[in-house]
């Protein structure tokens, strides 16, 4: 018997741990040098969970071995903006973004009905003779609006020009009033002594869909919002999900995907005095330390990180993925997935939009109904609009790209996002749509703000059936229908 082998079992048996002949059987064919550190984490872990064996099954988990094919973590990645951004300069740059944005657009509503008696802005403006209860339609991005007494004023924008027209119907009204700035809309409108008359209002929206589901019973994990580097940060609750994911639990040895929404680290300089509520000072060093928590995840359990706002790169929409010069060893890992904000991955064939959620700061200010505490609802907003960012201007910012690459062209199967620090979940026309909160107990600055955070809740999808289960790692579990 290898010396190393021998000393590893002796170790364990001292700890009261035996080690399974199946589990030394694949010990034996462990690199040399790497044995005796697998055995003390094992049988640390057996400790704590009071097992006295250490069998196949553990080593497996630990080492990312599985037998059945099924039960592999496929990831391929459908769009990413990290190696195809191109940002172009000034008013030309904007230009090139919104002429991208309507065309793209513009592709997706022709797939409706309607549009096949679509009209541009200038042959609509142009059109003479229209009898009554005839109807024209115009597609644009909505660059106006504004209410009256009885009435509110649209005007969109094509490239031949604007339209404008007049909403009277209050439930229509109610419609317009979603409308986001810069986000294409399709009018049905008619002509009146003063103008046109909006009759209906088309969305781009996603049609329903059955998603696509895998053939076995994987699960993921969604994250985000861990802000490593914050003294705020709950490091022993996500300790406790970390250990969970390598525990026998039936559920944990079937999760072959963990994905987290940005906002990994805290940051540096992101807000005034921000130093003082940091345990760790450098972005280096913020990131060391979540390469180390990402380490102690099951190597057969794929993790596929994006950027948010926190994280080092640029601020600006979209954010290629976190730079490799701040800290290589993630990028180099074999189960670690280094994307850009936003992307669209697939897991065992389920597609997945990913975006951190910036945005929603800007939809809530300006749209009625929608608040901070239920994200989901913006998110569905997002959804209906086709697009992850459509208001330009505010406060988040937009880089002035050659393409949109916020346009969401695919429908995806689950739509992922973080951002706003409130854990929640739905359902929107066939697609799941979640809100992974935060790991971060409240900061000084949202209670001054009333930000109530609900952290330490980890949603976790059976990408077969879509049952949905929410870990809540502060109290108890229960299961949330999808």
């Amino acid at each position: 018997m290898d010396r190393e082998l021998t000393l590893a079992l002796n170790y364990a048996l001292n700890k009261g741990i035996q080690i399974h002949p199946d589990a030394f059987k694949i010990l034996a064919g462990v690199e040399a040098g790497k044995v005796e550190g697998i055995i003390r984490v094992m049988v640390k872990e057996a400790a704590k969970e009071r097992r006295f064996q250490i069998n196949k099954d553990d080593l497996e988990a630990h080492l990312g071995i599985s037998d059945d094919p099924l039960l592999q973590g496929d990831v391929m990645v459908w769009s990413d903006p990290t190696d195809s951004i191109a940002t172009g300069e000034g008013v030309s740059g904007y230009n090139s973004l919104f002429a991208s944005r309507f065309d793209k657009l513009r592709q997706i509503i022709m797939m409706r009905p309607e549009a096949r008696m679509l009209k541009t802005a200038a042959s609509a403006n142009a059109t003479k003779s229209m009898k009554s209860g005839d109807d024209l339609y115009v597609c644009g991005l909505v660059t106006e609006m504004s209410s009256g007494r009885n009435r509110m004023d649209l005007k969109l924008e094509d490239p031949t020009g604007s339209f404008k027209a007049a909403i009277f119907d209050s439930e229509l009204q109610k419609t317009a009033d979603t409308l986001l700035l810069d986000q294409l809309v399709m009018a049905k409108a008619g002509r009146a002594k003063s103008g046109f008359v909006v009759k209906d209002l088309i969305f781009p929206d996603i049609p329903d869909h059955p998603p696509n589901k895998a053939e076995s019973d994987v699960y993921a994990v969604f994250l985000s919002d861990l802000h490593v580097g914050s003294r705020y940060f709950m490091e022993d609750e996500f300790g406790r999900l970390v250990s969970w994911l390598s525990s026998p639990d039936p559920v944990a040895r079937k999760i072959r995907f963990v994905l987290i929404a940005g906002d990994i680290v805290d940051g540096v300089g992101i807000y005034p005095n921000q130093d003082k509520e940091l345990t760790q000072q450098t972005i280096e060093e913020q990131l060391a330390k979540v390469e180390c928590l990402i380490d102690k995840i099951p190597k057969n359990i794929k993790v596929v990180i994006m950027p948010g706002n926190h994280d080092p790169g640029r601020r600006a929409l979209p954010q290629p993925a976190i730079p490799q010069k701040y800290n290589r060893g993630l990028w180099e890992r074999d189960n670690v997935v280094m994307v850009g904000n936003p992307s669209m991955v697939s897991l065992n064939g389920v597609k997945v939009l990913m975006f951190h959620g910036q945005s929603i700061d800007d939809i809530v200010k300006t749209t009625p109904g929608l608040s901070y505490d239920k994200p989901a609802n913006v998110m569905k907003h997002l959804l209906k609009a086709r697009h992850l960012s459509p208001i330009y201007g505010s406060q988040t910012p937009i880089a002035p790209e050659i393409k949109d690459h916020m346009v969401i062209e695919d429908v995806p199967d689950i739509f992922h996002a973080g951002h706003v620090h409130r854990a929640e979940l739905s359902m929107y026309r066939g697609v799941l749509v979640i809100n992974s909160g935060c790991w971060q107990r409240q900061t000084p600055f949202q209670t001054s703000v009333g930000i109530v955070p609900n952290p330490c809740i980890a949603f976790i999808v059976n990408l077969r059936t879509f049952k949905v289960y929410s870990s809540d790692y502060a109290g108890s579990d229960d299961v949330v229908e999808g």
